[in-house]
This record gives C-alpha cells, structure tokens and sequence, in this order.
C-alpha cells in the first residue's frame, strides 16, 4: 500500500475510533448526583479510549481518545469548560494503553501486556482527573474539606469506570484482533 493510502487509511481509523469514544461517553452514561454537587457519572467512554490504544498502538489510540472525549465535552454545558484537560487526559490514558500494549515486536497481541496497559492507562487517567478536580475547585476557592468530598465521590466513580474499561475492554480487544489480523488493512495500520 502506497504512503498516502496508509496516512488516509490512519486518520480514518482514528475518527472512526474517536466517533466511538464520543458516541460511547455521550450516550452510555448514567448521571451521579453528588453530595459536593460537581458532575461525576458512569460511562463506556473509557471502554473506546482503552480499545483504541489496544488495537491501534500508542499515538492512534491517544489521538482517538483525546479528540473523541474533548468532542464529548465541547458540545456538553454541564463539561465545556473541561475540554482542554479532557484533551490532554484522554490522549494520555490512550497513548500509554496503546504505547505498553504495543511495544518491541509485541503489536497488541500479549493478552498479558493488553491487561497491564488496560491498567495503566486507566490509573494514569483517574489520578489525571482527581488532580485536576483538586486544582479547579482549590482554584474557585472552596473549602478543603468540599474538595476531598468531591475528590472522592470522582474517585468512586472512576474507579468503577476504570474497572469497566479494563474488564471490557481487554476481551474486546482480542475478540476484534481475531477478525481484523484476517485483513491486509488491520497489517498495514499496525505496521505504518
């Protein structure tokens, strides 16, 4: 396959993959009412994000993840003002999803390192997303005790995100390897 059919063939793969995480952390969610009132839910987003990395390696996976969840925020009142760190966050849990799973000559096919990069991806994120929680609302001035409230009540909810990502995710990753390794498309993306 030529160079530029291989660049198409990648950004394709990474908006079609940022579509999901998009379509996964809008729709598939469940809204948390909180004791701190800040927005917290449960959500599949971090499912794609995972997934991405796992099936795609570290900088389509990051792309997919930052690009599809800072989309999710963008167009969401109740997150807009997060999108920046959404950006940076979600690229982040991708990328290192993605760069584990796929280092040396293992191309995402250790089921052993998928499930320590499914892990780490999703730690680095929730300690991302607790700090930044920590700073915004230390930022606007409320009282250290509303912080770790709400720092709390983010870490029980994505802790059970995180589980769900990793738990879904990892299966999901070898079921659509099993088919995609069957196509000249899958070998080319993963050897571009």
């Amino acid at each position: 396959m030529q160079s530029s059919n291989k660049k198409v063939l990648k950004i394709v793969t990474i908006g079609l993959m940022a579509a999901l995480v998009f379509v996964t952390s809008k729709f598939l969610t469940i809204p948390i009412a909180t004791i701190a009132g800040t927005p917290t839910r449960i959500h599949f987003g971090n499912v794609m994000c995972i997934l991405s990395g796992l099936l795609f390696g570290g900088m389509s996976g990051g792309i997919s993840a930052g690009i599809g969840s800072a989309f999710m925020d963008l167009l969401d009142p109740v997150y807009i003002t997060s999108t920046p760190t959404t950006l940076i966050n979600k690229f982040v849990m991708g990328f290192l999803a993605g760069k584990l799973s796929h280092h040396g000559k293992v191309k995402g096919d250790s089921q052993t390192w998928n499930i320590i990069a499914a892990i780490v991806g999703q730690f680095t994120y929730i300690v991302l997303y607790l700090l930044k929680t920590f700073i915004e609302m230390k930022l606007v001035g409320n009282d250290i005790n509303t912080i770790w409230i709400a720092v709390g009540e983010k870490a029980i909810s994505s802790s059970i995100n995180g589980i769900i990502a990793v738990v879904v995710a990892v299966p999901l990753a070898l079921a659509l390897r099993q088919g995609l390794k069957q196509t000249s498309i899958f070998k080319e993306l993963i050897n571009a």
